[in-house]
């Protein structure tokens, strides 16, 4: 505990910043920014945003005399998940039937009692989702808490009140856990910074367990630093480049210590490097279908959490039968019903996977991912397969390799709060948060220099030329030069804004490539030019179909199919994107 509350000591004495300590089945830390949110916070009527689920005070243990130092956070109030043991109150789960079948616990957690050591205070108990299955954040039982950024919009869960009590300014910070992304995706849809330690840097002791495995041992770190970008993990984000890899880049660009950024294919990456993965890949896909590996790692994530889950709650499930909402309900009956053959898999597929982002970041490597891929979802509209598939294939990273990261807020984009992550190898939590305090306030400068800066407008030119260099494209295309084709493509473009076949054929080189947004992009501006282009419809629909947008993907090829109502590449994926959306 002791290199644990370091961490927070150290945040706790920067003016500037606010903790959000989280452990977790994973263990989290949410820190947000303390001078932001207090006028919009005004507009909510509800006292405490539905945060909290029950109200009380755990006292901090009293100053020492001195010469003894002050409590390093002494005057902080703090808030805790509903998945916390304190003395003499019965731990919810967030469910009404878990809290009845349960008795009062006898014993404080120990994360809970050593924060109260250190002179915080403890202020009350927040709403979850049920079980800490989901990741909406909403709870049908106690009502969801409200997004102080975008109240008509989910606040992101497991731990949905603790984030929202710190962005909403109710607490100096508050405590979650993080299985498979229960901080991380409510700390992005809130607008706050949220740490996931390494796996076992903080004491789960008095904690209730969803899937132990998932769980998150830190060590001093190294000197040095280089970013490493995951390019591909870029594409399912819908945030342009411009407001997060771009923003990041010329952030480090002023500080010193820091290395010339890499860029890697995260996928290829570790479908070489995890070999257990094969087992997990879906028959329709193979190793080298851009994102399909991120599938393969984030379909073991959820068999390893719903297999551990059956382990410890199958008994209680069965005896209690308890009231569930719907969403909750579907992902334990999944969980129960499942038969785990391979168990063994699972397991290796994590050794593994620890293994390669070691490999991958040594020792002073930083990757950088997007945190989530969608922005939040309207309250009560469910979560949708694509939307969760999405979200997991990106939190699946830190959750299997067991590695600690920062989500932290990137300004907004369409109204939306966004963020980006850093990732570090396992054990390097000390090293990894003083990167992000190290650059937050050059990321802030950039952040707003690049939300004040507007986008190149297309130029145009002769078409003689232009046709040229498609004709050069297409030869390069054929001869399977695919980069040089998309660089002749985008020289035509250069020229002859107006035309969709450039706009289609560089789509299909940028597919070849894997670079699934870009296609996806030119698509839609060849579709915007030629509203009958077949092909850019295909090629639309194969980009979005990569980049896990099923329901896009399949009005995209009906599309097609309506255009062309024999085409049997329309015909076949129409008919697979039909069954996995139902």
């Amino acid at each position: 505990m002791s290199k644990t509350l370091n961490l927070i000591k150290t945040n706790a004495s920067n003016p500037k910043v606010w903790i959000v300590a989280g452990i977790t089945v994973a263990g989290i830390i949410v820190v947000a920014e303390t001078r932001r949110r207090r006028k919009k916070a005004m507009i909510i009527k509800r006292e405490d945003f539905g945060a909290f689920m029950e109200r009380f005070e755990l006292i901090p243990f009293p100053q020492p005399p001195p010469p003894a130092a002050k409590l390093p956070l002494l005057g902080l109030t703090f808030a805790i998940k509903d998945i916390f043991d304190v003395k003499g109150h019965a731990t919810g789960f967030g469910n009404p039937d878990w809290q009845r079948t349960h008795e009062v616990a006898d014993k404080t957690a120990v994360v809970v009692t050593a924060l109260l050591k250190n002179g915080a205070k403890c202020v009350g108990k927040t709403v979850m989702d049920e079980l800490a299955f989901g990741i909406t954040g909403e709870n049908k039982h106690y009502g969801t808490p409200t997004n102080p950024n975008m109240p008509s919009n989910v606040p992101g869960g497991s731990s949905s009140g603790s984030a929202v009590a710190v962005a909403a300014e109710l607490v100096d910070f508050a405590l979650g856990t993080d299985t498979i992304g229960c901080v991380r995706v409510p700390a992005s849809f809130c607008g706050i910074l949220g740490f996931r330690p390494s796996h076992g840097a903080v004491s789960t002791i008095g904690v209730l367990p969803n899937s132990q495995s998932l769980d998150a041992i830190a060590v001093e770190p190294r000197r040095g630093r280089h970013l490493v970008f995951a390019d591909d993990l870029f594409q399912l984000s819908k945030v342009p480049k411009q407001k997060t890899v771009h923003v990041i880049s010329k952030a480090v660009e002023k500080l010193s210590g820091y290395q010339l950024p890499k860029h890697v294919n995260f996928c290829q990456f570790i479908a070489s490097n995890v070999p257990s993965l094969k087992g997990f890949f879906q028959h329709s896909t193979n190793l080298q279908n851009g994102i399909s590996a991120l599938q393969a790692l984030s379909s073991a994530m959820v068999s390893l959490q719903r297999y551990e889950f059956k382990t410890n709650h199958e008994e209680w499930l069965k005896d209690v039968k308890p009231r569930l909402g719907p969403e909750v309900s579907r992902c334990v009956l999944a969980a129960i019903n499942n038969t785990y053959e391979n168990v063994k898999s699972l397991y290796k597929v994590r050794t593994e996977m620890r293994a390669a982002t070691q490999s991958l970041l040594k020792d002073d490597g930083i990757l950088v991912i997007p945190t989530i891929a969608d922005p939040p979802l309207k309250l009560k509209k469910g979560s949708s397969t694509e939307f969760h598939d999405r979200a997991c294939a990106l939190l699946s990273v830190a959750s299997m390799s067991g590695c600690c990261q920062v989500s932290v807020p990137l300004g907004e984009h369409d109204g939306c709060p966004i963020s980006v992550s850093f990732v570090t190898y396992h054990g390097a939590d000390k090293f990894l948060l003083d990167t992000v305090l190290d650059m937050y306030a050059s990321l802030q400068e950039q952040v707003s220099m690049a939300s004040n800066s507007a986008p190149l407008p297309d130029l145009n030119g002769n078409m003689d030329a232009s046709e040229l260099l498609k004709e050069k494209g297409n030869a390069a295309f054929k001869g399977k030069q695919w980069n040089k084709a998309v660089n002749y493509y985008t020289e035509a473009i250069k020229l002859n804004g107006t035309n969709a076949t450039y706009y289609n054929n560089r789509a299909a080189a940028y597919l070849e490539l894997g670079c699934f947004q870009q296609a996806e992009e030119d698509c839609n501006k060849a579709i915007s030019l030629d509203k009958k282009n077949v092909k850019a419809y295909l090629r639309r629909g194969t980009a979005r179909d990569s980049l896990l947008c099923y329901k896009e993907a399949l009005e995209d090829f009906k599309h097609a199919l309506v255009l062309e109502p024999q085409n049997k590449v329309a015909n076949l994926a129409e008919r697979r994107l039909r069954k996995l959306v139902s």
